[in-house]
């Protein structure tokens, strides 16, 4: 899949990627994992099951900041990237070359993104705004300003190449078109805080999120499902702790997510140190679905966009322990592997990038990286393979580099340490004891295999730890006890010059200065060197120590007797190696190498002085083998340990060099590491690697046999010299703040002779607690200037002047020595008196003659001609003549100062002679008041202090500084005048602070200000805050409207509240019943009951809602109520068929609402409460939910007329709710509410029927239509059982009653579309068996065939086909007349339509007779007023109350006639009477079959 790579390296440990990025890595469709850090681009070759770092991109001067890929087939090895040095460079990764660069930015650049809908199109953004295009093909570019904010991030839609999102600091984002020359398509508001990521759907379509779509879901969710317009999402992570999804057509935010509490799991983090949040996004290409997002403590989130609840987020990683980040995630992207596979990459503070399986959501790999200096690093001698590395970053890193499964097995200690670690040491014996050594001077050991603390040491070094050893003891250690416990002693030596012997057994006891033996045993009185280095012999017998002389001393165990002194080195001696003592030549094992600051490697053979130890101490001046070659100090050195006398060397000069020391030849040299080298160790496995580590930031692995150089780069003389002046005169030439340590001076002495430079540093914010480069260099540079103060030079104890202090106060330092640097350097400031002080330089003849002048003018009384002190040639001689001559001068050098635009010092000058208000004038003039003149102005006088002030405030506005010009109008009392300053600046908040804390609490100019910026939040959407403004003039209406203006139930509920507590019942009152409402259409009947029970009058709205609830919950199961409620009471329980509806409705309001007929007044007033709520008409189209609170408010009536004893409009009532489903067109809905309302079928109604009183008509009419209705739906369940072919007789009865009917939704077609199934058998059928009983079942529909009724409806159906053809007629005639209309206007049109117009399709069933070439317009209005007649001649009880269709039941009594027996025939009889009489064509044509 990827390009081959040559690389110098086996294996490499990279840098930590940069912090706080919003896009510092990328991938492409190759699998090239690229990612910025420091200043450099690291390149990964990413596989499924392992990762290999390919190269680097080398070329930025400062920490990259952003990094995007080219994702076009083809292109994809084009990159680009972006730095804090202001450029925009763009690189082959094939060839890994810098191709070109542009710097149009002039600020810090934050953001960048290669277009991928466009291939030679990148854009990138900064700190304070512009935006950048450019042009990759042709090199041009374009500059736009969307907003004044700081960009945060962007990201280019990959659907519109034109669209570019930006989102800014302060949370705004902003949709562009650079197509029109940016202009700002829509502005996002939602978030509140940073935009740290954004990322596009991968598919161009909106609708992809509609399945979540639900009446029952969230509001968000109910905006997403408006309309169904193609657009494309956009996703956006906050610090806001906030993910929201934004519909880009519309300009909304359509859904926000909020990150889950998660409890953090492992033991990877140090909670002293304190994290901010990173939020980034990422959406998969192959999840349009699915959003990933980071979390707060490194965690990674997978979002379902199309769940709610907690179904809607999984977390990734949690097949195993140890899977997550344990630091906050900072970039995220993806690839698909050649397996199809789509892999997930992921960047973190814990310095570890880690890749994941989208499909199993599970850590594939980790790949280590390094925050800091690499200091140290050591295999263990137990452990094969296993190799400790001390970093910078404070932690230490174990990497077991012989495994197989994965290569970058490592494991992080950071518990205990917090500082750099310098020097590591594992135990000789003891399999996993660890010691290390710190900047801050501390000791302690680790168990590698355990995850307790370490064991520190009590005794501290005052500074950095550079090395420590494990050797025999020495007294007193050695003094007294035996055993494997006192075999070894752990040595520690410090910047301080001391070596410590701790008790590893007893560190919290006091450690021994070395010192103190080696005096005693030696009888030395003088004050020895500071020790700078040891080195234990492999068998324990003596021990060499460097000192910072220069100087290395060979001493005796366990008395320390000096046996030798070797007097070659000059300098500092940074490192000391004996030779293994398993080699095949003896004589080797007493080799010592030694290492110092001036680029010479010696080593001794110290056989001799060893094996025949003299009486007195051998000084030694001449090495047994010289190693020359590097052009810098030493840091490192190791022994081949599968080789005789073969050593590697690593130096600051960037390379690292193999030696034959016995032929004193190099072997090879190494210069993959692009900074100085700080370590080396040879691999104890394998002969030809060797591991180094360097201030690059990085631990490389290579080969020896595969390095194409075998020497050290040589230094040229002269071009060091050239670049030593050119620095010089550069710095002679670099203003206050602009020569840097590294660039002014050289290494102790030693020019950067091998080419590798300093590491450059990284911004604060991309590591808080690790090792900045920038602070490493200025630290290096530092000890070479203070070289004096008795400081060693040596690579890890570049940092010696930093002991244990925190990184704060090393910053600080560092900066006071780069200040004093420059200081000594920069230019004098400028001269108060510059023409005078000119005059000082004329040629030695001139100031001669000026002595001359000044003496005659002093002392006689003609003065010279031509020669007035202060004034042309002679104005430097008013500084030593008389008063008059210096205000002459002064005058001059004022002049001037104006001339050149210096008013500050014209100013000064007034100042100085006492001319206060000639000061102030200048000042005034020029716009250079400032707070000094201003201190100044009273002495002037009152009024010119007061004129001064009102002149400083206009300069301050025009400054922008209105806070400040504000309390200068407060200094003159001017209170009124900085309020208002402070209003007109859009400043609310302080002029209401000043008002409140200055004026009246009843001051209008207060309330004004409170309503004018509740105004202005309102309109903003800062609703709360508004709402706290109208409470604070106290008009908490107004507080309460602004609060509910959100209309979400919590908005509602608080408005409620608020309402109520300030004594606006109304108010409260209604938002209650909107909160309750809304609450309820979401299924929350807890909320809602809670939220009534507030108010004692809306007791009767609680009983609906009761009776809603109830209805619900009976109703679930079956086909009308499909969804589920998400609060219930606990007596919401489904109704007991025994039972009935109205009994458990009746003991619920008992139990819960101490509702019962005990208390007739208050059922009376509840009943006339119920009677105010709105009830309009059932319409076919109205909702589910809708319709059960319409009918539920029936049954409510219904059920209080029932406990008054009112039984006549208790089934009037009944009948509106009964009859509400037949209405509706939803024969289900109207089944179950029979079969809960009448358990017992028509015998229920019949005892209804017995307490109503015989006289009253409407009653029995009412009780005759629920009996009707019952025997209605039992008769479609008796058809449908006994239907031999129940879809052929649906189909039949459809196509026969559709076009007959006035409105179909009432007819047999609105049955048949929507009704159960024929299994589905009613309550009548179900409780019921035999043919017997079905026949008596039968024979009770003998209601449904009334005459009556039938005359009614088929008079009102035939009024409706009238009207529909009057309708039609009048609607041809406006046509006809449009198109025959004359010029001439105020024509008038004649009454009477024309006879012959055309009959329309309605007509076409029309009583027989009416042909329609006979229609017209008063025959037609004629025929209406006829059957008008008919109808109220009907009684009014029968067109009252609703009735099933009498011919659609004819019908279906007919059609199951067919199937069954059961219908007698009296029955079939009547009913093809009723059809014959009543019947229209298109209904006798479907029944032709029954009537012929």
């Amino acid at each position: 899949m990827s390009t081959n790579y040559f690389t110098m390296h086996e294996r490499l440990l990279p840098a930590s990627p940069n912090w706080y990025c919003s896009r510092c890595s990328d991938t492409n469709d190759k699998g090239i994992l690229a990612f910025g850090a420091k200043n450099t681009i690291y390149l990964v070759d990413v596989r499924a099951s392992s990762s290999t770092v390919v190269g680097e991109l080398v070329g930025h001067r400062e920490r990259v900041s952003g990094f995007s890929f080219c994702q076009h087939a083809g292109q994809s090895h084009n990159c680009a990237s972006t730095s804090d040095d202001g450029t925009v460079k763009f690189w082959d990764t094939n060839e890994m070359v810098l191709v070109k660069e542009h710097k149009t930015h002039q600020n810090t650049i934050t953001a960048l993104h290669w277009s991928p809908g466009e291939k030679n199109l990148v854009v990138s953004g900064d700190e304070k705004g512009i935006v950048v295009c450019y042009w990759y093909n042709t090199g041009e570019s374009q500059s736009f300003f969307p907003e004044p904010r700081n960009i945060f991030c962007l990201s280019c839609s990959p659907h519109n190449w034109h669209y570019v999102a930006v989102g800014y600091k302060d949370g705004m984002i902003v949709l562009i078109d650079i197509s029109k020359k940016g202009e700002v398509v829509h502005r996002l508001r939602g978030h509140d805080d940073e935009i740290h990521a954004l990322a596009w759907a991968p598919l161009p379509n909106e609708e992809v999120l509609y399945s979540r779509a639900d009446d029952n879901t969230a509001e968000t969710t109910n905006v997403m499902t408006e309309g169904k317009e193609k657009g494309c999402y956009l996703a956006s992570g906050s610090k806001d702790q906030t993910i929201r999804i934004w519909s880009t057509l519309k300009g909304k935010g359509v859904m926000t997510m909020k990150l889950p509490f998660l409890k953090r799991r492992g033991t990877g983090v140090d909670p002293a140190v304190k994290e901010r949040l990173w939020l980034t996004v990422h959406w998969p290409k192959g999840k349009p679905t699915q959003v990933v997002s980071s979390c707060f403590g490194g965690e990674l989130i997978l979002w379902d966009l199309t769940k709610g609840g907690k179904q809607k987020w999984s977390l990734l990683g949690t097949s195993s322990e140890g899977q997550n980040h344990s630091r906050i995630v900072f970039n995220m992207s993806s690839v698909c592997v050649q397996d199809n596979r789509e892999l997930l990459l992921s960047t973190s503070m814990d310095r570890e990038i880690k890749c994941w399986d989208l499909s199993s959501l599970d850590c594939c790999w980790t790949l280590p990286t390094l925050g800091g200096f690499v200091y140290t690093l050591t295999f263990s001698p137990v452990g094969m393979g296993c190799m400790a590395l001390g970093v910078g970053d404070g932690m230490i890193r174990v990497w077991s580099t012989l495994s197989i499964q994965n290569k970058y097995d490592t494991k992080t200690f950071w518990q205990g340490i917090k500082s750099k670690v310098t020097a590591l040491s594992w135990h000789p014996t003891k399999e996993g004891s660890l010691a290390f050594g710190t900047d801050d001077g501390k000791v302690g050991i680790y168990d590698a295999f355990s995850n307790k603390p370490p064991q520190v040491s009590s005794t501290y070094h005052r500074k950095t730890v550079y090395t420590l050893a494990w050797g025999p003891p020495v007294p007193p250690l050695s003094f007294g006890g035996a055993g494997d416990r006192l075999s070894y002693s752990l040595y520690s030596c410090a910047g301080e010059g001391l070596i410590l012997q701790h008790d590893p057994w007893k560190l919290a006891g006091e450690a021994t200065d070395i010192d103190r033996v080696i005096k005693d045993t030696n009888s030395i009185k003088h004050k020895l060197s500071p020790h700078t280095d040891l080195s234990w012999k492999p068998d324990g017998k003596v021990v060499a120590i460097g000192n910072e002389d220069g100087s290395i001393e060979v001493y005796q165990a366990p008395t320390l007797k000096l046996l030798c002194t070797i007097q070659q080195h000059h300098k500092i001696i940074n490192v000391l190696r004996w030779h293994h003592d398993h080699s095949s030549l003896p004589e080797l094992q007493y080799l010592l190498a030694s290492g110092s600051s001036n680029a010479l490697v010696y080593v001794h053979d110290l056989r001799t002085v060893i094996e025949t130890p003299p009486e007195s101490p051998v000084v030694m001046t001449e090495a047994y083998r010289s190693l020359t070659g590097h052009t810098a100090k030493i840091t490192g050195l190791a022994w081949s340990p599968h080789h005789d006398g073969r050593l590697v060397t690593v130096c600051y000069d960037g390379t690292a060099q193999v030696w034959d020391v016995q032929k004193e030849e190099g072997l090879c040299n190494y210069r993959g590491h692009r900074g100085r080298l700080l370590c080396v160790q040879w691999s104890p496995v394998d002969p030809d690697l060797v591991w180094t580590g360097a201030d690059d930031f990085t631990v490389q692995e290579w080969a020896v046999s595969k390095q194409e150089f075998t020497k050290p780069p040589k230094a040229k003389k002269t071009l060091d010299q050239k670049a030593k002046l050119k620095a010089k005169k550069k710095k002679k030439t670099t203003g206050k703040g602009g020569a840097k340590a590294e660039e002014s001076l050289s290494l102790n002495g030693e020019g950067n002779k091998g080419g590798a430079s300093p590491a450059p540093g990284e911004r604060p914010s991309d590591n808080e607690e690790e090792e900045e480069g920038g602070s490493e260099t200025t630290s290096i540079s530092s000890v070479t200037v203070s070289s004096s103060s008795n400081q060693m030079d040596r690579p890890v104890m570049d940092k010696v002047q930093n002991g244990g202090k925190s990184l704060l106060t090393v910053k600080k330092e560092m900066k006071k020595v780069e200040r004093t640097e420059v200081s000594l350097k920069k230019r004098k400031p400028r001269s108060m008196l510059p023409l005078s002080t000119s005059m000082d330089h004329r040629p030695r003849e001139d100031l001669q003659q000026d002595c001359l002048n000044l003496a005659t003018v002093r002392h006689s009384e003609a003065p010279p001609a031509n020669c007035v002190p202060g004034l042309g040639d002679h104005i430097q001689l008013g500084l030593f003549a008389d008063r008059d001559a210096l205000y002459r001068m002064f005058q001059e050098e004022e002049e001037g100062h104006v001339e050149a635009g210096h008013y500050e010092s014209a100013v000064y000058l007034r100042l100085w002679k006492g001319d206060i208000t000639g000061a102030l004038q200048v000042a005034t003039e020029k716009g250079e008041l400032s707070d000094h003149l201003l201190s100044v102005a009273p002495m002037a006088g009152y009024q010119v202090w007061l004129r001064t002030v009102e002149v400083y405030v206009k300069q301050l506005c025009l400054q922008e500084q209105f806070l400040k010009a504000a309390s200068h109008l407060l200094s003159i009392n001017k209170v009124y005048e900085a309020i208002d300053l402070l209003k007109s600046h859009q400043l609310y908040r302080e002029a209401i602070a000043l008002a409140k804390a200055r004026l009246q609490p009843d001051d209008p100019v207060l309330k004004e200000l409170y309503t004018t910026w509740a105004a202005v939040l309102e309109k903003d959407g800062h609703l709360s805050t508004a709402a706290k403004c109208y409470l604070a003039v106290d008009s908490s209406f107004d507080a309460a409207k602004v609060i509910a203006k959100k209309n979400d139930p919590i908005s509602l509920k608080t408005a409620s509240s608020l309402a109520r507590i300030v004594g606006e019942s109304d108010l409260s009152y209604s938002l209650s019943l909107r909160c309750a409402k809304d609450l309820a259409s979401s299924q929350d009947w807890l909320g809602a009951q809670q939220l009534l029970s507030t108010h004692e009058s809306l007791l009767a709205h609680r009983l609906h809602y009761c009776t809603i609830e109830l209805l619900t919950v009976s109703l679930t199961g079956t086909d009308v109520v499909t969804w589920t409620c998400s609060s219930i009471h606990p007596w919401s329980t489904p109704c007991k068929s025994q039972d009935g509806f109205l009994a458990t409705l009746r003991a619920v309001w008992e139990r819960g609402f101490a509702v019962s007929p005990s208390n007739p007044e208050k059922l009376k007033a509840l009943h006339q409460q119920l009677k105010a709520i709105e009830n309009p008409q059932t319409t076919p189209n109205v909702p589910m939910k809708q319709l059960l609170i319409l009918l539920s408010l029936d049954l409510t009536l219904g059920a209080v007329s029932w406990l008054l004893g009112d039984w006549g409009a208790a089934l009037e009532e009944l009948l509106q709710g009964v009859a509400r489903g037949n209405e509706a067109g939803h024969f289900s809905l109207m089944s179950e509410t029979c079969r809960l309302l009448f358990p017992q079928g028509i015998d229920s109604i019949s005892e209804l029927k017995k307490m109503v009183d015989p006289s009253d008509e409407k009653a029995l009419a009412a009780a005759r239509s629920l009996e009707a209705f019952v025997c209605y739906q039992d008769l479609y369940h008796m058809w449908w059982s006994h239907s031999t072919n129940t879809a052929g007789a649906q189909r039949d009865m459809t196509n026969g009653l559709h076009s007959a009917s006035k409105n179909h939704n009432n007819g047999l077609d609105g049955r048949v579309t929507d009704t159960p199934n024929g299994d589905g058998m009613g309550w009548c059928l179900s409780t019921q068996n035999g043919d017997v009983t079905k026949g008596v079942c039968v024979n009770a529909c003998q209601v449904l065939l009334s005459e009556p009724h039938a005359t009614c409806q088929a008079t009102q159906r035939t009024i409706a086909e009238i009207k529909q053809r009057l309708a039609s007629m009048v609607h041809q005639h406006s046509r006809t007349q449009e198109t025959k209309a004359s010029p001439g206007e105020g024509q008038t049109e004649r009454p009477t339509l024309a006879q012959g117009s055309t009959p329309t399709d309605s007509q076409e069933s029309s009583d027989a007779g009416q042909g329609p070439d006979t229609e017209s317009l008063p025959s037609l209005i004629a025929m209406v007023s006829e059957h008008h007649k008919e109808l109220a001649d009907i009684p009014d009880h029968v067109k009252e109350y609703p009735y099933p269709d009498v011919l659609e039941c004819c019908l279906v009594l007919l059609y199951l006639s067919k199937s069954s027996a059961l219908v007698p025939d009296h029955l079939k009889n009547e009913a093809v009477a009723l059809f014959r009489k009543y019947g229209t064509p298109s209904l006798r044509k479907a029944s032709q079959r029954f009537l012929s």
